[in-house]
C-alpha cells in the first residue's frame, strides 16, 4: 500500500516487546527459497506456517517505510538550472537528498541524514527517534548529524536520550572527525548527544528487536556502500556494482529500494538500466527508484516507462509492507 504522509503526523507508538511480538507477529523466521509458497502476504500481514530450517531474515507484520528524501548530492531543482524538470510543477520532481524512515514493531529508524536532516524531520512531524543507519560518509548523507540534538532533550527531562548511529568502521571515523565536538571529553552544552556502533558488514546487528541485515556495495572502484536488509525490506542507495555473494542478502526481498541516477553511465551510480538489471535479478514484488538527479526526466514521463512494479519513489512517498 502507498501513500503520501501528511504534514505532520503524531508520533509513533512506543510499545513493550511482548506487547509487540503478540501484535506485530514479531519473530516469524522463513527460508527463502520457500518464502512465496510457505508465506502469503495480505496487507502487509502474513499468514501460514513458515519454514524454519536456514533462517535467513525475519518477517515484521507492521513495517512502514517513508521516503524522506530521493534526489541525489545537489537535491532537484539544481540551485540556477532552468530545465524542465527543475522548474516542474509537479511536486514529485522536488527531491530533497536521498533519506528514508522506516518504522518496526516500535522501532523508528532513519535511513542516513543529509543536509536535509532538518528539513526532512520538521515534515514528518517525529518527536522521537531511536537510531541513525548510515550508508557512507558523503556530506549528502551525513552531513545534516548535528540536527540528531534536537532528539536528545524531546520529552526526555531531565535525561538526555541519546541517538545510536550504526555504520562501517570507515564512516564511524569520519563521522568522529567532522562531529569530534560531539565527542570531546568537555562538551559544551548543546552538542548532539549520539552513541557510534561500528557495525560487520559480515554479521547481521540489531536495533532494539529488529534485525538488520548489512549489504556490501561498490560506489566506485575503491570506495565501499553498506545497504540494509530489514525483513523483506531492502534498501541500496549509491551503489555501482554488488558482488553475488551480498546479491544473494537480497534473496527472497519483497520491496526493493534501489538508486539510478540518470538514463546514461556513471562512474559511481547505477544509471537506470543498471538498476532495472538489479531488480529483474533480485525478483522483487514492488522496487522503488531512489537517489535520482534531475537527468532522471520528469518523474511522470519516466515513471510511465518502467516495468510493471517498478516505480520511481518521491518524498513524501510512504509503503505499507
Amino acid at each position: 500500500m502507498r501513500r503520501d504522509f501528511p504534514e505532520r503526523s503524531g508520533s509513533f507508538p512506543r510499545l513493550s516487546s511482548p506487547v509487540l511480538q503478540a501484535a506485530c507477529g514479531l519473530g516469524t523466521v522463513v527460508t527463502a527459497p520457500d518464502f512465496a509458497a510457505a508465506v502469503p502476504v495480505h496487507r502487509g500481514r502474513f499468514f501460514g506456517v513458515p519454514v524454519r530450517s536456514r533462517p535467513i531474515f525475519t518477517i515484521f507484520a507492521c513495517m512502514k517505510l517513508t521516503f524522506l528524501g530521493t534526489g541525489t548530492s545537489q537535491g532537484v531543482p539544481v540551485i540556477g538550472c532552468r530545465c524542465k524538470v527543475c522548474t516542474s510543477a509537479d511536486r514529485r520532481d522536488n527531491r530533497l537528498r536521498t533519506s528514508a524512515m522506516v518504522e518496526a514493531c516500535g522501532v523508528r529508524m532513519v535511513i542516513d541524514a543529509g543536509p536535509d536532516f532538518r528539513c526532512q524531520m520538521l515534515r514528518t512531524g517525529i518527536r522521537h527517534l531511536d537510531a541513525i543507519l548510515l550508508t557512507h560518509e558523503h556530506k549528502d548523507h551525513i552531513g545534516g548529524l548535528d540536527d540528531v540534538r534536537a532528539f536528545n532533550f524531546v520529552d526526555y527531562p531531565p535525561l538526555v536520550h541519546k541517538v545510536d548511529i550504526y555504520a562501517a568502521p570507515h564512516t564511524i571515523g569520519v563521522v568522529r572527525k567532522d562531529f569530534d565536538y560531539a565527542f570531546a571529553q568537555d562538551k559544551y552544552r548543546g552538542v548532539p548527544e549520539i552513541e557510534l556502533h561500528e557495525i560487520d558488514i559480515a554479521r547481521p546487528f540489531r536495533v532494539g528487536d529488529v534485525e538488520i541485515v548489512p549489504v556490501s556495495g561498490h560506489h566506485s572502484e575503491r570506495f565501499e556502500v553498506t545497504g540494509f536488509r530489514i525483513g523483506t525490506l531492502a534498501y541500496l542507495t549509491d551503489f555501482k556494482t554488488i558482488e553475488d555473494a551480498e546479491a544473494e542478502k537480497l534473496r527472497g526481498t519483497e520491496v526493493l529500494v534501489v538508486n539510478a541516477l540518470r538514463f546514461a553511465p556513471h562512474p559511481s551510480h547505477f544509471n537506470l538500466a543498471e538498476a532495472l538489471a538489479l531488480i529483474r535479478r533480485v525478483g522483487p514484488r514492488e522496487a522503488y527508484i531512489t537517489h535520482m538527479s534531475h537527468e532522471i526526466g520528469l518523474h511522470a514521463e519516466t515513471e510511465a516507462t518502467l516495468p510493471p512494479g517498478v516505480h520511481l519513489a518521491y518524498d513524501g512517498l510512504e509503503v505499507e509492507i
